[in-house]
């Protein structure tokens, strides 16, 4: 099991049960006396990306991964930390750290929907700093946007308007970000020329 449990009471509450045989460890007594660098599984999976980078630093291809995370602010994750309990821009870090980890990644399309959704905008610069390694690897990314800070970082825009809905679905502009921000018809545009400009 998990070590933990959550019991709910009422509505809102939930009290948290540590199981009184692994104390929360969440694994037998005999995994936790196999040790790496003096630590238990259990005190590997408490450290932070962080402090694994230093910790795993004998394991190269282990130690760039973690790096990564870090590199992409995530270094205050916990490495047994339970997907679940990511936010959205942090899940979402951590699957394009993956594919940045993986081999020969060249030569694949992602596709994004509006990855700055829930994003703190302290974040976008990380995913920013994430897609654009993606296309450096020899990617193509194909992201649809309304962040003006990932809007101004492409390559390429397609700008779809002049409204929404009913009123939208034209190819308003088109081109690079300086050349959208050129174009009278778009909003897009107003706003990246004022981007740009400051």
């Amino acid at each position: 099991g998990s070590g933990v449990t959550g019991v709910r009471r009422g509505i809102l509450e939930e009290i948290q049960l540590t199981c009184p045989t692994c104390e929360g460890s969440r694994y037998r007594g005999e995994v936790l006396q196999v040790r790496y660098r003096h630590k238990s599984i259990a005190e590997v999976l408490d450290l932070s990306a962080g402090e694994a980078v230093q910790f795993f630093d004998p394991v190269p291809s282990l130690a760039r991964r973690l790096a990564l995370l870090v590199e992409m602010g995530l270094g205050y994750l916990c490495l047994g930390q339970p997907a679940s309990s990511l936010s959205g821009g942090e899940a979402q870090r951590v699957k394009l750290c993956g594919e940045l980890s993986r081999p020969q990644q060249a030569r694949s399309l992602y596709i994004l929907d509006e990855p700055t959704t829930g994003l703190h905008l302290d974040d976008i610069h990380y995913l920013v700093l994430l897609l654009q390694r993606l296309v450096d690897s020899g990617n193509s990314v194909l992201v649809v946007e309304h962040n003006i800070e990932l809007v101004a970082a492409a390559d390429h825009i397609i700008d779809l308007g002049p409204e929404a809905g009913a009123d939208g679905g034209e190819v308003v502009a088109t081109g690079a970000p300086r050349d959208v921000a050129a174009a009278s018809a778009s909003h897009t545009g107003q706003y990246l020329q004022r981007y740009l400009n400051r």
